[in-house]
């Protein structure tokens, strides 16, 4: 192995370190397992870039920082499913805070444009972006009752059975969506990006994103479903670059898991599902 990639596969361990950080949080809900990974990541970066030569070059230690940090700041709130005022003021403060204090310090302190938000690209979608699009919908009508149903995860979500419960369960599930998309695809993969190939960023990434939808609720089989979703929107950002194409694919799905779970808790208020 040459000695450039020799420093590649070393730069490997501390990224798996940090991103095994998010099992330790949100799978098996140990933090103090969770804080040790991301200490022991980020000081093995800082081991491996103590001598750095080229000082232009992206710093590791610095980008898993922030994605640590991001991930820090989402674990100190509960992940369960719950609509009241202040669980939901605790999650716009928790989620939004691991986008924007990592954007602000990426922006102003490192002083680099690593984290963006390329909403329109000045593209338009094409036949295969429209076709994905339905394909989604008729994917999540054929297989989201199913699973949320005969699994019983549609329990992991309080019960919505009045108007203002429906109401706040539609915004939740929605921002928590495109909440999705701003940390996992555009903070931590687009971080990653910068010093992996994407395939291994994506799967660095997916490992993030697919443990922060178990503790909020997609458990049991779930991951056979969350793991090729996080790596598809991987796999569609980095083809699209397009923000808003990734939301749209995700609150698409959304918008069913919304309806499943509307029905799952009153049985014939929307016969519109298989199951």
């Amino acid at each position: 192995m040459t000695p450039t990639g020799l420093a590649s596969a070393q730069k490997v361990l501390p990224a798996v370190l940090v991103c095994l950080a998010a099992p330790a949080f949100f799978v098996i809900e140990r933090a103090w397992l969770g804080w040790i990974l991301l200490a022991a990541g980020v000081a093995v970066a800082w081991f491996l870039e103590r001598r750095r030569v080229t000082a232009s070059a992206p710093s590791l230690t610095r980008d898993l920082a922030l994605i640590a940090l991001g991930m820090l700041i989402v674990s100190v709130i509960p992940l369960a499913a719950e609509l009241d005022n202040v669980a939901m003021l605790r999650f716009t403060l928790a989620l939004g805070g691991a986008v924007v204090v990592p954007y602000l310090i990426s922006r102003f302190v490192f002083r680099d444009r690593a984290i963006r938000f390329p909403w329109r690209t000045g593209a338009r979608w094409g036949r295969l972006q429209w076709t994905w699009l339905i394909a989604v919908l008729l994917l999540g009508w054929v297989i989201l009752p199913f699973y949320f149903i005969t699994s019983g995860v549609y329990q992991n979500w309080p019960v919505v059975d009045t108007p203002d419960l429906i109401a706040r369960l539609f915004v939740g599930v929605g921002a928590v969506g495109i909440w999705d998309e701003l940390f996992f695809i555009c903070t931590v993969f687009a971080l990653l990006r910068r010093h992996f190939p994407a395939a291994m960023a994506n799967v660095l990434q997916a490992i993030v994103f697919v443990s922060f939808l178990w503790e909020l609720g997609y458990r049991e089989w779930g991951p056979l479903l969350t793991i090729p979703f996080a790596l598809l929107q991987g796999f569609i950002f980095l083809r699209t670059h397009s923000l808003a194409y990734v939301v749209t694919v995700h609150l698409l799905f959304d918008a069913v898991v919304f309806a499943v779970l509307v029905h799952a808790h009153n049985p014939g208020l929307l016969p519109i599902f298989l199951v």
